[in-house]
Parts: structure tokens; sequence; C-alpha cells
């Protein structure tokens, strides 16, 4: 149990959030909205590790307008910035040298992205911000959540942000700053993907015994400036297939918005068995086929990022409350693998745990489990827009690509028709156990980038704009030092050093080839989680840096 400390001082609210994501965000703002219509005041804060709301923010992104229309109706009055309607909708399979366009009228209406619209899910982000300040939110941006206050009856009590100024030996510098508690009568988790404090209260509170493990993906994207003649305003892009083969799952996503922008990207699903698999320099070949090659060449890549996606679905959303608080956005996981779609979701999750909440602290409660919150999502249109899609990630994963993706779609076709089907497929293993030796695949060799269309690591990540104090201790933690040299690299070839999309491990060895060490450079980490989630012998543990350390996501 992790008690206050002395050394700290300590600030009391109503409600603590963790995470100024479109989750945290909407929860904040729907307590407020809440308290005014009822005539009270409720204190609400938020916290975010990010150096400001919006910097960690990685999506796609296609939004369905869902759940702001309910949030803040008014949304276009207000300015959002959301500009950007759908209206050029393709999906392709891909080959070698050539693609298969698919027509739109094959696939269940749910995947329709007609009505929605392209953005930049970090500008929403910020947008969320103002509104939820304008109505008295408290937000702390480059501040990190590093641990979980309890009540002596073992409820949770808030959070407590790291301490700044400790240098990588432990040892207090002379610019040592201890935390600050922040108390919270209810504490939202709203950290986002793998959050290293919605891992500890699963854990703790066993959230996830009734449930299947959680899946995920790794995103990488880019947002590209393209010339005029080469850009598509309006126009989505969806891909599966090459340089994917059959047994790895995964696609790709072009969205054309904004003046001349492109996002483009690509999504590995993380349960893939080969551990010489580097999802970076797929997304980096996978740029030039010819279908997607055209619109890129010739313009300027301005940002690149990474993110892990929860990709479980219904039959993986863990239990949502514990004493004191509960999880909400995709700290429990809801995003629609085949829609490619969360946001909405993670919205509203927000709101209904902000309406639970509120009615508890009406009643004059605190520290108890607001258990009202699962009764309504259960009710909501999330958990049907989850329900009808649950057996689309089991399908990819039990029959492969393409084989899966049929079942897939007959699956969702059925629901679409009866309202259900007659049965939900599990998943099975975690992705970290998915992975299988070295020894039963071969070494890929990725093409050279040629600076056109396709680029490395390091100046990819000079993108992202990332950027940790040196002298701090390294926050990709190993629970045995041992490991990825004494048997992660002679089992798996240690994939860590091929699944990070920042370079952050490496594998080096001296003059003669001999005697191999594991460094990590953690300045190079963009909070994506993928190490925490794909290590196959569950290693790493991901714990937050200093706030404010990290990515600086321009509109991504």
């Amino acid at each position: 149990m992790t008690e206050s400390r002395t050394d700290r001082e300590s600030m009391e609210f109503d409600v603590v959030i963790v995470g100024a994501g479109p989750a945290g965000l909407s929860a904040a703002i729907r307590l407020k909205q809440l308290a005014a219509e009822k005539g009270q005041d409720i204190s609400v804060c938020v916290l975010e590790k990010g150096s400001e709301v919006g910097a960690h923010i990685l999506s796609g992104a296609v939004i369905d307008p869902i759940a702001l229309n309910e949030l803040i109706p008014d949304w276009k009055q207000k300015d959002a910035p959301i500009d950007t309607p759908v209206v050029d909708d393709r999906f392709y399979y891909l080959g070698p040298a050539g693609a298969i366009r698919f027509p739109n009228f094959l696939f269940p209406p749910l995947m329709n992205n007609h009505g929605c619209y392209i953005v930049s899910l970090g500008n929403i982000c910020r947008w969320l911000g103002k509104q939820a300040e304008a109505l008295g939110v408290e937000i702390y941006p480059g501040f990190a959540a590093a641990e979980v206050l309890y009540r002596e009856d073992g409820s949770v009590k808030g959070v407590a942000t790291g301490d700044m100024g400790v240098g990588r030996d432990g040892s207090r510098k002379d610019a040592f700053t201890p935390g600050m508690e922040l108390h919270g009568k209810y504490t939202l988790i709203a950290e986002g993907v793998r959050g290293s404090l919605a891992k500890m209260l699963i854990q703790r509170f066993g959230l996830d015994e009734d449930c299947e493990p959680q899946k995920f993906g790794i995103g990488l994207k880019e947002l590209w400036e393209v010339p005029k003649t080469q850009h598509h305003r309006g126009m989505v892009v969806h891909s599966l297939g090459w340089p994917l083969s059959n047994s790895t799952g995964g696609g790709s996503f072009m969205y054309h918005f904004g003046d001349n922008l492109v996002s483009v990207g690509f999504v590995v699903h993380l349960n893939y068995a080969n551990p010489y698999i580097s999802p970076f320099d797929e997304f980096q070949r996978h740029k030039t086929h010819p279908v997607l090659r055209p619109f890129l060449e010739g313009g300027k890549r301005i940002a690149y990022g990474a993110r892990a996606i929860t990709e479980g679905g219904l039959q993986s959303v863990p239990k949502l409350t514990f004493p004191g608080g509960a999880l909400i956005g995709c700290s429990a996981g809801f995003v629609n693998v085949p829609r490619i779609k969360g946001s909405h979701n993670a919205m509203k999750t927000g709101m209904l745990a902000a309406e639970s909440v509120f009615d508890a602290l009406a009643q004059g409660r605190a520290g108890d489990e607001p258990v009202t919150y699962q009764a309504k999502y259960e009710a909501s249109w999330v958990y049907k827009d989850l329900k009808r899609v649950r057996n689309a990630k089991p399908s990819l994963s039990r029959f492969q690509a393409f084989v899966g993706t049929g079942l897939a779609a007959a699956d969702m076709w059925v629901n679409q028709i009866f309202g259900t089907s007659p049965f939900t497929l599990g998943h099975g293993k975690t992705d970290a156990e998915s992975t299988q030796p070295a020894a039963n695949f071969q070494p890929i060799t990725y093409p050279k980038p040629d600076g056109i269309v396709s680029f490395d690591k390091l100046s990819s990540v000079f993108l992202s704009a990332t950027n940790h104090e040196e002298d701090q201790p390294v926050h990709l933690t190993l629970k045995d030092a041992s490991v990825p040299i004494g048997r992660n690299l002679p089992i798996y070839a240690e994939p860590a050093q091929r699944y990070c999309p920042a370079g952050v491990y490496e594998v080096l060895t001296d003059n003669e080839g001999k005697n191999p060490r594991f460094q990590i450079n953690a300045q190079n980490c963009v909070h994506c989680k993928t190490c925490d989630i794909k290590d196959p012998s569950q290693n790493i543990n991901w714990v937050t840096p200093e706030g404010g350390g990290g990515p600086n996501y321009p509109n991504m």
C-alpha cells in the first residue's frame, strides 16, 4: 500500500482525473456540466504527463462525432478543429506490386466512414482542454502521476506525481522537488493504452479476472504536407496485405485533411509470432507501394510518432470500477478494431463515469465503488458498438489475415442483419506469449530507406520532438537485468531491438562481435508502451519519467 509521504504537499479535490486525453477531458467537462445544471460546486483536476495537453496524443484519426454531439452539441459554433468530412472512402488489398479495391457495398454499414471527420486528435484534445478550463476544471500539464495512494481501508485516495530532480543514480540533485499528492473523493484513470497506474490497479483489484487477455497493436504514424495536386481533401484509404504476410495481422490508413496534409499510418497486431519482424521497417516499406507512393512523393514529412492500440474489444474489457474510482477510455480498452476508431467510445465512457461519480458525490459518498458506471456502460451504445464486432479480432488471430478477414466480415453482417451472432470467440494468450523462438524463422532483410518516402528510425524520432531529462532514473525498468542477453537473445534474437519504433533498445558487442550487452536509450522513448506489452519474458516494466518528458506531437 502506498502511503502519503511527509515531505510532499497535498491538494484536495472532489475528483482527480489522470490523463488529458479524450476520455479524461470528457469526464471533466461532463462533471462540471452536471454541477452547473444542479447548481452545485465540485472541484475537478486533470493531470497530464505531457508538456501540454495534446503533446502525447497520437491517433489516425477519423472520428465518429456521436459522443461530441452529446457532450458539446454546439461544437461547430465553438470552433472545434473539425472541418474535414469524409467524402471518399476506399479499401484495398495490397499485393507486392498491385492492389484490389473492394467495393464499399461488401462492407457492413458500420464500416462506412461518411458522416465522420478527419482530424488531428491532439488538436481536438487541446480544444477540449480549453472547454474544460472555461468550466473551472484545473488542468496540470507536465505532471506525471507516478503512484496510486490508498486509504486505510484499501480504497484509492488519489495519486502522487513523480519527484523532480532525481539523478540517474537515485540521488537528489540540487533542483530536487518532491512530488505533489492529489487526493480525491474519486479518482478516474484515463492514462490511455497500457497505463502504468491502470496496470497496477487492474492487478491489485483483480479487475481482469473475468475477461479475456487484452490484445494490442502498434500504430505508427507520419504527417505529411504534399503538393496540392496530390491532395484529395476528405479522402480515406485503408488497406490490408503487403508488406505483411498472411500470418501477421495489420493494415494501413491514409487520410487527406486540412491544407494539403496527409496522415499516413500503419498498424501491426502485436500477436505476431516472428521475432524478426520490425513494425517500423514494415511501415517504411509499405509507403513504397505503387498505390501509396504517388500521394507522398514530392511531399515533406513533418511529424512522426507511435502508440500502442487496445484491440481486445468487448471480451477483454476489465471490470471498470474499484473502491475509490474507475477506469475510462483506453485504460480499459474500448477500440472498435474493424472501424479503427476508439475516440468516440473513450469520450462516452468518460461521460458515463462522470455521471456515476457525480451522483455518488451528490449523495455524500466518497471512496466507494461508483458501481452504476458499469451498468451504464453495459446499457450504452459503446457496449453495442463493441458487441457487434467482438469476433473480428479473434477471427484474424485464429484464422490469419486472409481467411480471418472474410470470417470477420461475415460475422459482422450476421450481427447487422440479426442483431447478434450465436457465439463469442476468445483470444486465448497474450501478445507476449504469441512470440515464437527465432529458430523457427529466418532473419528479415529490410530495404534501406530512400530518403524520399522511407526513412530511418533516428530521423523519425527527431520529428517526434521527443526529449527527456537525461540525468534521471531510466523509466524503462528491467525486473531482471540478465534476461535480455541471458534469455531473450538466444531464444528470441532479442526482439526489443526491432519491435521498438524509436531505437530505444540495442544489443551491442565488442570489436570482435562478442560479449553482447543490452543498452537502453531511454532518451528516445516515445511512450508507445510496446516494450511493456510485447517483451516475451515480460521483463520490461514501463514507469513514468519526469513530467513533461517524451514526445511533443504537433497536429497528430
